[in-house]
């Protein structure tokens, strides 16, 4: 006869790992923020930048760039060529992840960016 599963300690692991997680993710978007001196912003000011971000977002040219921008910024010191949209195609193509096209402003489509990965 078979083992009766845990569910209770199951269910416990798993919101560990959740918190974890979090906790991770919160610490990885607080390193973003000192390691591009948006630290040195008053909170107001960066609140605003974030806030104007996410409806300039919403246009693809405005998205494609910031995601030129932020690919450049992460490969710093790593490659001796500039980020271009062809080369940074030909390396997403390279790590399987294949090129990214966005139809709608609807944030399905787009970068899944440092601060979630």
């Amino acid at each position: 006869m078979r083992k009766p599963r845990d569910i209770d300690a199951e269910l416990k692991a798993l919101s560990d790992k959740a918190r974890a997680l979090k906790a991770k993710q919160r610490t990885q978007l607080g390193e973003l923020v000192a390691a591009t001196g948006a630290d040195a912003l008053d909170p107001e000011i960066l609140a605003g930048i974030l806030l104007q971000g996410v409806r300039e977002a919403k246009i693809a040219p405005t998205r494609e760039a910031w995601r030129l921008d932020g690919a450049a910024f992460f490969h710093r010191g790593k490659r001796s060529k500039p980020v271009t949209s062809e080369n940074l195609a030909a390396a997403l193509e390279g790590a399987g992840l294949g090129a990214t096209t966005d139809n709608g402003g609807d944030g399905s489509g787009g970068s899944a960016g440092g601060a979630n990965g």
